[in-house]
């Protein structure tokens, strides 16, 4: 199946984009893996006229957004995120009615007519880096309540509006486990992703995004590690880092979600070039504009 797909991938100009939280077995096969934000600007990189996403659908809308001129395929169009849907337009104008100075700041785990409305992205990497060059006061910063506040305690002098979203995957981690698995293993660092809750974070000894995580762990010279993220980061922490020992905290840090793509849906969608993903053009160039925007103050 492996050769199928890598024949195929080469016969139809596909590039394969795949997230650090998909299996392994997909990661392994995938041209790039990353966490949202590499494989946002990867999308733009590319020369592929055809983007098959091994992700969840708002990183499929998000390559779309900024590939108007490419095809955009999904392995698994099922395949979706609760958080991206946890906020409503009419809240964003709520907020916009009572505070006229607000900057809109918009996760990119989030559907393409909230990004719309919104004024910039961000993804968990960026996040700090571009509000930090945003000159407004009052910041709404939409869906995820966790990470929110995780970059509010690092600005005090903003003044932040929390949204009640969270990843229900890192919500589910919780401190008594997280110490729980340090008494089993005294000698490990934990590192954490800023979805989780603040008492988590605190306990942390480092809290970063994804592909962060990987970073941290890799130049450590730790050997032991807590991760307080979705279990499929391990493949990649264990092909860099072969020598060393990663645990999980509890059998939650799994998003079903995720795990829905597979080797043999990759081969469909290669097969048929479907499911594809469809927009409004002009849903696309208001979606675009606070994506851009990231692109641009994240630099």
């Amino acid at each position: 199946m492996i050769e199928e797909i890598k024949r195929l991938k080469e016969e139809k100009d596909v590039v394969i984009l795949a997230h650090y939280y998909v299996d392994g077995a997909v990661q392994e096969l995938a041209d790039f893996v990353g966490d949202s934000y590499f494989l946002a600007k990867k999308a733009k990189e590319v020369t592929q006229q055809n983007i098959l996403f091994c992700g969840v659908s708002f990183m499929g809308e998000s390559a779309k957004i900024l590939n108007p001129g490419k095809r955009v395929i999904m392995a698994d169009e099922l395949a979706d995120c609760p958080m991206a849907h946890m906020v409503d337009i009419d809240r964003i104008h709520e907020v916009r009615k009572e505070y006229p100075d607000v900057a809109v700041v918009c996760y990119v785990n989030s559907t393409a007519e909230i990004k719309a409305e919104s004024d910039v992205c961000v993804t968990s990497s960026n996040a700090l880096r571009v509000v930090e060059k945003l000159p407004n006061k009052h910041i709404f910063f939409i869906p995820d309540n966790n990470l929110a506040r995780y970059i509010a305690k690092q600005m005090p002098e903003k003044e932040f509006i929390f949204n009640d979203g969270f990843c229900h995957v890192h919500k589910s981690i919780v401190k008594e486990e997280v110490l729980k698995a340090k008494e089993l293993h005294p000698e490990a660092l934990i590192l954490t992703h800023p979805e989780c809750t603040e008492d988590v974070v605190e306990i942390s000894d480092f809290v970063g995004s994804t592909s962060e995580i990987i970073d941290f762990a890799t130049a450590s010279d730790a050997n032991v590690f807590i991760i307080c993220t979705e279990v499929g980061v391990f493949y990649e922490l264990e092909q860099k880092n072969p020598q060393k020992k990663f645990y999980s905290v509890g059998h939650r840090q799994f998003c079903p979600n995720m795990k829905r793509i597979t080797l043999e849906k990759v081969k469909d969608a290669l097969e048929t070039l479907q499911p594809e993903v469809v927009m409004d053009e002009d849903m696309r160039v208001k979606a675009n504009a606070p994506l851009e925007k990231m692109l641009e103050l994240a630099k």
